[in-house]
């Protein structure tokens, strides 16, 4: 893939469940290398719009492709080039870190497994603890083993639902610095969060989805951010009063 082209292309995707509309009519496109931060209240359907790119669900309409792909068509070539992180972590507990990996690494059909899962535990700072029992580790640190799981396979797209919750101020930051080490290396991501503070500091372009929309959409450089701030609050806010008065 050329830099210039485009690692995402979104067109009028829409999903619904019954009468919700858990996406409805997105549309965005990133080259290879951005970083698109997506926020939004509970329930504006971020969850739905990542498993609808990772190819998880099927959108009701619309068109998304991913590194080239119709996401539709459940091509085994584009799942090797996207990786997923998210707050549910998909490791095992009983197992080490190693053994995890190199699970993973089989799924992938990797070459020389072992020698992959050291490498990926190293870049993430968790060599020390390789063979500890997966169930000993705190929330940060299962955070970076997803990282780690979620890098093994060398992808070039990363989608990232919800990395930061349940995180500490520490282990925050140090989740925080590694995204940006895999952003340096050009991967394109796209990330959900309610951390503003990270959320802005780490993105090229940033948008907040509300009810399914993408009400605002921008690159970070135009973005003033207490006003977006104080938009993103409002959206919460409001959200918040539409549930109460539904309940």
């Amino acid at each position: 893939m050329e830099p210039d082209e485009n690692a995402m292309e979104v067109r009028h995707l829409r999903k619904s469940f019954g009468v919700l509309k858990a996406v409805d009519g997105i549309d965005f496109e990133l080259k290879q290398g951005e970083f698109l931060t997506v926020f939004g209240p509970n329930g504006a359907g971020k969850t739905t719009l990542i498993k609808i790119l990772c190819g998880l669900t099927q959108p009701t309409s619309g068109t998304a492709k991913i590194a080239g792909f119709d996401v539709t068509e459940g091509n085994v070539e584009m799942r090797k080039e996207i990786g997923v992180i998210s707050h549910a972590t998909a490791l095992y507990a009983d197992l080490t870190p190693v053994e995890n990996l190199m699970f993973f690494a089989r799924m992938h059909g990797l070459s020389q497994p072992e020698e992959k899962a050291m490498k990926v535990i190293d870049e993430v700072g968790l060599s020390q603890r390789r063979n500890d029992r997966v169930r000993t580790f705190s929330r940060g640190m299962l955070q970076r083993l997803s990282i780690a799981r979620a890098i093994l396979h060398d992808p070039t797209i990363l989608f990232l639902d919800e990395p930061f919750t349940g995180l500490d101020i520490h282990a925050s930051n140090v989740l925080k610095e590694h995204l940006k080490r895999l952003h340096n290396r050009r991967r394109t991501i796209l990330m959900t969060t309610h951390d503003i503070s990270c959320g802005l500091e780490m993105c090229d372009k940033v948008a907040l989805q509300v009810q399914g929309k993408f009400a605002f959409m921008e690159n970070i450089a135009d973005v003033n951010r207490d006003q977006f701030e104080s938009m993103y609050f409002d959206a919460v806010r409001d959200n918040q009063f539409v549930m109460e008065i539904g309940s």
